[in-house]
């Protein structure tokens, strides 16, 4: 193995371990032994960018020298539109789905950047690309997808509608029909939406059954639907809706599974008010947006892009360190194991961050209720809270636990709140539901991340 190799190497052990400044050290240090070695060109770039370093150069040049490789375009504009070159980046999506109007990860990719920068039309490349592709269904169904995302649902009918005037109904757009009639309202009353196609197993599809049954008041058939993931890696996404089943039913296992506020713990990290104030300053830099993704909790506000507490920033890095020692606080003093629950069943060694982000709310701006399925331990850590004149009346800005989201319309109460507080971190289970009261005025700064465990350790 050359000394290249195993520089390289020994970057992509740092950075699973999630050491950015190592792992940038090694990619670095191989670059210069290897200067036209693809995979270590790639690594640069990787490694720059998950460290908020300027990046979209680097991804040309990994991209130069790996040319079939159109997904290092995707990352090339998306470093773009970290660095605010956004036109830049829109452009070069525009310029690759021209050569390619099926890449359907490249729509994807520029309509969420059309999106968070406020373009009401953001999806308007997959017309194009239909246009010269019209019997490409399943781009068709990603375009579909997309709308159905952003919940502009007569947009995301005609789009399905479209599709089966062309090339007929297929079992892919009959439940984008179903899909729309239950989360648009249109049918969420009608108890036999589903069941034409009760002999379809998709787990995308239980989610849809889960959350029309629970809209439409048949408990039991929602819990029978999560119920028969147990023992699954797709379990995660159901336990939030097994609860609600539970609590519905009068099931005592609702307790066992929630606890209330039972897993919900607050800690006050030992910011100063000059760190906090430096940490804000750092985090307003970090939003470029205008709106948050369509698939995002955030109302009223935006959320950043890269990996937040994976930047080599000495800011950051301060943050980080707090917020590693209350984790680690937190998991100690987690219950006895429990093998069949979902946050006591897992192995409490080293944990890693799943992922790290920021969101900055505006006057109004409120987080929808939801939960983090591919986290086991998630957060919110207060950077800046509008005072409570600005805040409006209790529980404005709150963090709230255990309502449901709006849209199911469930009789159940929440379990409790956090009061927001410049430097409190809470942390809770990723499976548990969450969301905040919107408020009157001012600036809400969190930090939010989801830890999992780490299971090379």
């Amino acid at each position: 193995m050359s000394d290249a190799q195993a520089l390289l190497q020994r970057a992509v052990a740092l950075r699973d371990l999630q050491d950015t400044a190592g792992a940038l050290e090694a990619i670095l240090a191989a670059a210069k032994l290897a200067p036209d070695d693809a995979n270590v060109a790639l690594g640069v770039a990787q490694v720059s960018f998950e460290a908020g370093q300027p990046a979209a150069g680097l991804y040309a040049r990994a991209a130069e020298l790996s040319p079939a490789r159109i997904d290092l375009q995707r990352s090339r504009a998306t470093a773009l539109a970290a660095e605010r070159r956004q036109d830049e980046g829109e452009a070069l999506l525009e310029q690759v789905l021209g050569e390619n109007p099926a890449w359907i990860d490249g729509h994807r990719c520029l309509c969420g950047m059309r999106a968070t920068a406020g373009d009401g039309d953001f999806a308007r490349s997959f017309a194009a690309a239909i246009a010269r592709d019209p019997s490409n269904f399943g781009l068709r169904m990603a375009w579909f997808h997309v709308l159905a995302t952003a919940k502009d649902w007569d947009a995301a009918r005609h789009v399905i509608a479209d599709a089966e005037a062309a090339l007929g109904e297929r079992q892919a757009s009959l439940l984008g029909k179903l899909f729309i009639a239950s989360e648009s309202g249109e049918a969420a009353s009608d108890p036999a939406l589903f069941d034409k196609v009760e002999h379809v197993q998709d787990v995308g599809l239980d989610l849809a059954r889960v959350r029309h049954f629970l809209r439409g008041g048949q408990i039991e058939r929602a819990r029978d639907v999560c119920v028969r993931h147990m023992g699954t890696p797709a379990m995660r996404a159901f336990w939030p809706y097994l609860s609600f089943a539970w609590r519905l039913l009068g099931d005592a296992r609702a307790e066992w599974l929630d606890g209330g506020m039972r897993d919900v713990r607050s800690f006050d990290l030992d910011f100063t008010v000059a760190e906090l104030h430096e940490l804000a300053g750092t985090l307003r830099r970090l939003h470029t947006m205008q709106q948050p993704w369509h698939e995002q909790s955030v109302r009223g506000g935006t959320q950043t892009e890269r990996p937040l507490l994976l930047r080599i920033d000495p800011v950051i890095a301060n943050a980080r360190a707090k917020i590693e020692t209350a984790v680690r606080l937190y998991i100690d003093d987690l219950p006895h194991a429990d093998p069949s629950h979902p946050l006591l069943a897992a192995p409490r060694g080293r944990f890693l961050f799943a992922g790290s982000w920021s969101v900055r709310l505006r006057p109004g701006g409120f987080h929808a209720v939801h939960t983090h399925p591919m986290g086991w331990i998630s957060s919110a850590l207060y950077v800046a809270v509008p005072d409570a004149a600005k805040l409006g009346t209790p529980p404005a800005g709150h963090l709230q636990f255990g309502a449901a989201p709006l849209e199911l319309g469930l009789a159940v109460k929440p379990y409790g709140e956090v009061v927001p507080k410049p430097g409190k971190l809470a942390l809770f289970p990723s499976t548990m539901w969450h969301g905040t009261v919107p408020f009157d005025d001012g600036e809400r700064l969190t930090i939010a991340f989801d830890v999992i465990p780490n299971m090379k350790a």
